[in-house]
Parts: structure tokens; C-alpha cells; sequence
């Protein structure tokens, strides 16, 4: 056990240094990145944050061998600018936990605040998301560093957050309630002890979630209907039908690189074109009246929520609300360019 925790210790090391040296082989691409994620400002060095690339990307390829396409089509749909503060914050800069509390105290709050059903100058969401913050400075007891330094770049920093104080709060309702009395149905004497199911926790936490993943697939399914029959196929491709980018550019009759960057842009997009909708309200999907606009708050838990649930079948979502257009083109798009 421990020879194989050995190894794959190595081999995590290894693939972050051959990850690494294809990063720094495309010097251009590399300041854009580091541009983007604005390390400057904090004092963060290019080679630092190359390592820091390659450290997530290593998460992302553990036990593949990604090409070149591959690696700059992940990196390059990272949250750039979030990995970068979070970096800087690992690293201990002042500068970037002052401007890192400026942003996400009140935001925590508030989350904190929905979890809890308060309000969020409550001193029970105050005393929730502030605890949190020795953990991401590296003060907790168990002395591990700082917990940002387990965030990614994949989704937002304020999603990643929110996921990780839910998680303190569902561990805070099981501390207290890891076993129930349960007296029996006639009042004897005797009792009975069970765990309280962490599903059940969950509920708890949050007994709007549910509410919230449905507003995330509809917004979702209005969002991929206002996309492009091409960039539609794209994504149905890469998600539903877990295509490789060469396989799909020979489908589309486009370069591997093109697919790449038409799928970096359309994330994107539709992640904007997602938090407008919710952000805004929009029109029920079964016509039964208007929904209300969410808070960023809101918006945050969405997001996770419907990425930790994941009820979207990706086939029936490509084809709700989108078919009609893509089968109107679908000779256009499968027909690949020069009419070979």
C-alpha cells in the first residue's frame, strides 16, 4: 500500500513536469495566460504560475498523456483569473487575501445566510462563513496549508467557495447529529440509534436545492437554444457523445485547434448567456408564469447544485429545445468542407 502511495506520488510529480515543459514551449501563449490571470498584481512570477498550470492540469490528466491541443484547450478554459488570486492567496501575498476578503466575506455571508435561513448579518451565517477563513489561510488544526491550494480553476472561485462552505456546514449538522433517538411508535422505554444519511444532511442544509437545480436546467436548455446550430453540435459532440476534438473536427471539417478555441468560446457564452437568464428571471418553461431574478448568491448555488446533482440527460438537453434547429442544418454541419 504504501509502495503504490510512493508511486503514485512519483508519477504525479513526473506528469507535472512534463506538463509543465509544454506549457513554457509556447512562450506567447503563456504571457497571455499569465496576463489574463493577472499575476503581475500580486507579484506572482511566470514560472510560478506555470507551475500552477501544470499542477491542475496533472489533476485533470492524471494517468493520460494529453497532446498539446488537448492541454491548451484545458488550460486555456480554466478560470484564469480566480487560479490566480488563489495562487497568490496560497502563497501568503497580503496584498491578495486583502482584496480576496474585500470580495468574498460578504459573499460568504450571504451564502452562509441561505444555508441557514437568516439573514445575512445573522451572527449564526457571520460565525459559519467566517470560520472558513482560517481553513483557506492555513490555519486550521490540521496544519495542512492553505485550502485554496485544492481549488483548480474549473469553476468559478465564488462557486468553489460556496461548494466548500456547504460542505463545512453538512459536516457541522453530522458532527451534531451523527445519531438520532429514535423512540419507539408506542413510547417504551427502549430506543433505537441510527446515522443520519448524509442525502438527509443535505436536505437539511438546503431544502430549496432542488428548486435551484431546476432553475439551472432551464436556464440551460434557453441557453442552448439561442446557440448556433454548429456550436450546438460541437458541444453534443464533445459532452453527450464524448468525442475526442480530432474526432470532431473531422466530423465538422475543422482543425483540431478550431474546435478547440469554438469550444473554449462557447462555454463561455453560454455560461454568461445562463447567468443572465437566471439573474434576469425568464419566462417558465411550461407557461406557467414569470420566475424571479436570483442573486449572485443564488446564481453560485445553481451552478453547483446542478453540477453535483448532474439530473441532465445531455442527449434528451441537446435535443429539447434545439432540435428542430439542428435538424434544419444538419446537412450544413455534417457535411464536411470541399464536399469530400
Amino acid at each position: 500500500m504504501d509502495m503504490q502511495a510512493k508511486t503514485g506520488c512519483g508519477d504525479d510529480v513526473g506528469l507535472k513536469g512534463e506538463l509543465a515543459r509544454i506549457l513554457r514551449g509556447d512562450p506567447a501563449l503563456l504571457a497571455q495566460w499569465c496576463g489574463q490571470a493577472g499575476i503581475g498584481q500580486w507579484g506572482t512570477s511566470t514560472e510560478r504560475f506555470t507551475e500552477e498550470l501544470a499542477r491542475c492540469a496533472a489533476r485533470r490528466f492524471r494517468g493520460e498523456k494529453p497532446n498539446v491541443e488537448e492541454l491548451n484547450a484545458y488550460v486555456g478554459a480554466l478560470r484564469l483569473e480566480d487560479l490566480g488570486l488563489a495562487c497568490a492567496c496560497a502563497d501568503g501575498v497580503a496584498e491578495a487575501w486583502e482584496h480576496f476578503v474585500g470580495i468574498y466575506r460578504g459573499y460568504l455571508r450571504a451564502c452562509a445566510a441561505v444555508m441557514l435561513r437568516r439573514s445575512a448579518t445573522a451572527p449564526e451565517a457571520e460565525e459559519l462563513a467566517d470560520s472558513l477563513f482560517a481553513e483557506l489561510y492555513g490555519l486550521s488544526a490540521e496544519k495542512r496549508g492553505s485550502l485554496l491550494r485544492y481549488f483548480h480553476g474549473r469553476s468559478s472561485l465564488k462557486t468553489w467557495l460556496r461548494a466548500v462552505l456547504a460542505q463545512r456546514h453538512v459536516d457541522r449538522i453530522r458532527a451534531g447529529r451523527k445519531f438520532e433517538e429514535l423512540q419507539d411508535q408506542d413510547g417504551g422505554g427502549g430506543g433505537k440509534r441510527r446515522v443520519v444519511p448524509t442525502a438527509a444532511l443535505q436536505v437539511a442544509a438546503d431544502p430549496h436545492r432542488a428548486k435551484y437545480v431546476q432553475r439551472f436546467t432551464n436556464a440551460l436548455r434557453t441557453a442552448l437554444a439561442n446557440l448556433d446550430a454548429r456550436d450546438v453540435e460541437r458541444l453534443r459532440m464533445y459532452y453527450a457523445e464524448q468525442k475526442k476534438l480530432a474526432e470532431i473536427g473531422r466530423a465538422l471539417g475543422e482543425h483540431e485547434s478550431s474546435v478547440s478555441r469554438h469550444l473554449e468560446k462557447v462555454r463561455r457564452d453560454l455560461r454568461r448567456a445562463v447567468e443572465e437568464i437566471l439573474r434576469g428571471g425568464a419566462e417558465a418553461v411550461n407557461g406557467d408564469g414569470r420566475s424571479g431574478g436570483m442573486s449572485e448568491a443564488e446564481i453560485a448555488l445553481c451552478f453547483e447544485y446542478g453540477a453535483e446533482d448532474a439530473p441532465i440527460d445531455l442527449d434528451k438537453l441537446f435535443l429539447r429545445g434545439v432540435a428542430r434547429k439542428v435538424e434544419f442544418d444538419e446537412k450544413k454541419i455534417r457535411e464536411p468542407r470541399g464536399g469530400t
